[in-house]
């Protein structure tokens, strides 16, 4: 964890992937992450199957919440209300990802929450934002990544069809990235201004902001000229695919510029191919599909490790955790489960020449840190919070 945000606090109302990924970005980054959770479920994240083995615990959680606390506070009830607005005068981020209306029901609002504390940044984020004819309509990733237009482009053939990413674009791009940003940028501006703001992240959007080649591609070619497997960077030039080797692995051919081409097609002995780069021709590409067939994935990273040509072997997860690239930068790095030991997570993703990384904490417990925030902030004594208990406020 590093410490270029340390002071920065923020009131996590978020669950599952979009807000969990989000707030673990702004944590690694060194700000203060308290999740606030219901008392009676909490983030279901934490019970999602795969679970860890002879646990009831969601392995899953354990991707997305290191470097925050956890606290329980039913926002239904007048008593958890007012805690929450305590906590808001103290904190300078709320974040939330309920659906549009869910917080002015609860009086708990950008324009009620400001008054309390004017600096107070709040970012929520939808599927499809706060306005707009679907926005209250219920969504997922594949649903943000059709109406966006990739999802129909996806594929390698015309008649084939559409191939769902393994990766949540989405939930992720469009919607924790995208958050993380707005909430950074607000936060430089409350820097110079002294006010903070609301801050509106749809999901789709941020998909549809991810476009602007293919964009420009159709402004170039003319509607209707968008088909799945004709497009740029999509598997349709030789120069730029995969191909199955002689093991029946792959390789990721990513040859673009000219000298990379050139490069790869004398290295097999095949300069006939120089002139068919860009070609789209069947034979062409059979022509280096059974080039990559003549040896295995193993035989061709040997041939190619010391040649600039952009071909990189397709691989598994696991062979990815043990990849020497990956494992200098310190991508993977173990968090101590109590009961299923030493678990291996994706490390912060930007490293920081002045600022060297710290200890990473692991997820916390459902409700962990409840009574340390009403003492520690709050001043609450043991009766109060014995009483909140029994009220079901925490």
């Amino acid at each position: 964890m590093y410490e270029l945000l340390k002071g920065l606090k923020v009131l996590d109302l978020t669950r599952l992937l979009p807000g969990g990924y989000a707030t673990q970005l702004l944590g690694d980054l060194g700000a203060e992450i308290l999740k606030v959770e219901d008392p009676w479920q909490g983030d279901y994240m934490r019970w999602m199957e795969p679970h860890f083995p002879g646990t009831k615990e969601s392995s899953l959680f354990w991707g997305l919440n290191r470097n925050k606390k956890s606290m329980t506070l039913n926002l239904k009830s007048p008593q958890g209300k007012r805690i929450f607005l305590d906590l808001v005068l103290n904190y300078d981020v709320v974040i939330e990802g309920f659906r549009p209306g869910v917080m002015a029901g609860l009086g708990l609002d950008y324009e009620t929450l400001k008054q309390v504390n004017p600096g107070l940044i709040m970012c929520s984020i939808s599927g499809y934002g706060q306005d707009g004819p679907y926005r209250m309509r219920a969504g997922h990733d594949i649903n943000f990544t059709a109406i966006a237009g990739v999802l129909g482009l996806t594929g390698q053939s015309v008649d084939g069809d559409p191939v769902i990413p393994p990766v949540q674009l989405g939930d992720i791009g469009g919607g924790a990235l995208m958050a993380v940003i707005g909430i950074l940028a607000a936060y430089i501006s409350r820097e110079k201004t002294g006010y903070g703001q609301y801050i509106d992240v749809s999901m789709l959007d941020g998909v549809v902001s991810w476009l602007p080649m293919l964009l420009m591609e159709q402004v170039s070619k003319g509607t209707g000229a968008m088909k799945r497997g004709e497009l740029l960077l999509s598997g349709g030039e030789i120069c730029y695919n995969v191909y199955q080797t002689k093991d029946g692995k792959y390789m990721a051919l990513g040859a673009l510029e000219p000298k990379f081409w050139e490069t790869f097609c004398r290295l097999v002995d095949r300069e006939d191919l120089i002139k068919e780069q860009f070609s789209r021709n069947p034979s062409a590409k059979k022509e280096v599909e059974e080039v990559f067939r003549s040896k295995t994935r193993e035989e061709w990273e040997a041939l190619l490790a010391d040649q600039d040509t952009c071909c990189e072997p397709v691989l598994t997860l696991e062979e990815a955790k043990e990849h020497p690239q990956l494992v200098a930068r310190q991508m993977f790095i173990p968090l101590d489960h109590p009961e299923a030991g030493p678990v291996d997570v994706i490390a912060p993703p930007v490293k920081f020449s002045q600022e060297p990384a710290g200890a990473v904490a692991k997820p916390p417990g459902y409700g962990e840190h409840t009574e340390e925030i009403l003492t520690q902030e709050l001043g609450l004594g043991t009766d109060e919070i014995k009483d909140l208990k029994e009220k079901g406020v925490i």
